[in-house]
């Protein structure tokens, strides 16, 4: 659920770009679809950051018409709702989440806010120039933020210290430091922080230095979550929850159909539902949905903190494959994420047994990197559903025969700032305003292609194995 720079290739290893392709033509490829049907369930959000959700609205409980249906009531919904408002204010737009807002990622995930898309972070592509406006375009969403944080009068917790990326081998130090160098003759303010700079600011010394990005940060995902629905409730968008729909009938006008047996007629559809969509059919081999798990500490004193040497307010993320990520919350908890994530066949959810042994994997590297902190319990953790493109690349755009289906989608872990960037772009297309966003390479970016069951597990299970060996 975290910012993940370093799985842009998590998974193709597994043989999922060139195989599946073959798999393609294979009958089973085809037919899996109808025979596993991926389940219409939300396991409800027991994280950390559940403990600031917003009171629920009331559900649907009438047939409605709409100019806009949103699904989905997190980042990439509510913002989409708030700038089509914004920008359309004539345009009846209702939010219908199956939950509460904020049950998904959106509200599960490990609060670094960072800059770039993964597949982009630290990383430059053959258009250098592109990827220097994918930085300014995200790293002044950042700065919304907390311009809209301030306007609705919610404290999101934003804080804006910079973010860190640990490198942990002498190669990952000799690539951050020719990007850092070729990023700065472009203008882009990141600096290479060596060993003893790195030391002084977040005490631990197991890391060989780090990347420092001055346009990071951390916030409080759930409160984001509540400057969204407020700011979209203010803009005049209506949101329902506790309103699952279970069915779609697409067309020029398109008709949703949820559980308790009400229809919405909308003549544009934003699908926002992140590592869910495609349990409605949408866009299933365009992605993988992937559970990574996140722990939280009882809260620190300030002399605690200082002893551990965490100087600095600055979350960070390391530079491996499987990767971790940390943070501190504003009265000094400290959360850690990452390690091994999970992929349960055809969408579905592990036992507690499975849980516990990622909390403990959390719970040995938490104490590796600080060993102060031994004996140290963890006093909730919780997991997550994030998803992951095969080369964390990601896509907004349009699809649907009449070109009135909009989506997010492949955030690939960097979607706590990424996700309202898209919400911006979803409701400029939806108003025919596509011609700014025309240069950059995720407006309706065709995504690798995933294999349906049982090759979808197959390959995952074959990539997870495969770097939990090589970095063993």
């Amino acid at each position: 659920m975290q910012e993940l720079s370093s799985r842009r290739r998590f998974l193709r290893k597994a043989g999922f770009a060139g195989g599946g392709a073959l798999l393609g033509s294979v009958g089973l490829n085809q037919i899996s679809p109808r025979i596993w049907r991926e389940p219409l369930v939300f396991e409800p959000n027991s994280s950390y950051w559940a403990r600031s959700q917003p009171p629920q609205n009331p559900p649907l409980t009438d047939n409605i018409a709409a100019d806009v249906a949103v699904l989905g009531g997190g980042f990439t919904g509510l913002s989409a709702a708030y700038y089509i408002r914004s920008i359309s204010p004539h345009k009846r737009v209702v939010v219908l989440e199956a939950k509460g807002c904020g049950n998904g990622a959106s509200g599960r995930n490990g609060a670094m806010v960072l800059t770039m898309t993964a597949e982009r972070y630290m990383h430059f592509s053959s258009a250098p120039v592109i990827d220097k406006k994918i930085y300014g375009l995200t790293a002044e969403n950042i700065r919304e933020l907390s311009r809209l944080s301030d306007a609705t009068g919610i404290d999101c917790e934003l804080e804006t210290n910079g973010a860190l990326q640990v490198l942990v081998t002498s190669e990952d130090v000799r690539v951050a430091k020719a990007y850092v160098q070729e990023a700065r003759s472009l203008g882009m303010p990141v600096e290479f922080w060596d060993k003893q700079r790195l030391v002084s600011a977040i005490g631990t010394e197991v890391y060989e230095a780090g990347f420092f990005d001055p346009n990071g940060g951390h916030i409080h995902p759930m409160k984001l979550v509540h400057v969204f629905r407020a700011a979209a409730e203010n803009a005049g968008a209506e949101i329902y929850e506790n309103t699952t729909v279970a069915s779609i009938e697409e067309g020029r006008e398109h008709f949703l159909h949820t559980t308790d047996r009400y229809t919405i007629k909308a003549k544009s559809l934003v699908l926002a539902t992140n590592a869910f969509t495609s349990r409605l059919g949408f866009l299933r081999n365009s992605f993988v949905p992937v559970h990574e798990y996140v722990a939280v500490t009882q809260p620190f004193s300030e002399q605690q903190l200082a002893e551990i040497g965490w100087r600095k307010r600055i979350p960070f993320n390391d530079s491996r494959t499987e990767v971790f990520y940390l943070g501190l919350t504003q009265d000094n908890r400290i959360h850690i994420g990452g390690g091994s994530p999970s992929y349960f066949f055809n969408g579905g959810v592990g036992d507690a047994s499975d849980a516990a042994s990622h909390f403990a994997q959390l719970q040995r590297e938490l104490v590796r990197i600080y060993p102060r902190l031994a004996g140290v319990k963890f006093e909730i953790g919780w997991d997550g559903v994030v998803d992951w493109s095969l080369d964390a690349s990601p896509s907004v755009g349009f699809t649907g025969r009449h070109r009135n289906i909009f989506y997010g989608l492949g955030y690939s872990g960097h979607g706590v700032n990424l996700t309202s960037v898209f919400g911006r772009i979803i409701a400029d297309l939806e108003a025919g305003r596509e011609e700014p966003w025309r240069q950059y390479p995720f407006l309706n970016a065709g995504l690798e292609y995933v294999p349906n069951e049982p090759f979808r597990w197959l390959g995952a299970q074959s990539g997870l194995a495969w770097y939990r060996l090589t970095e063993s």
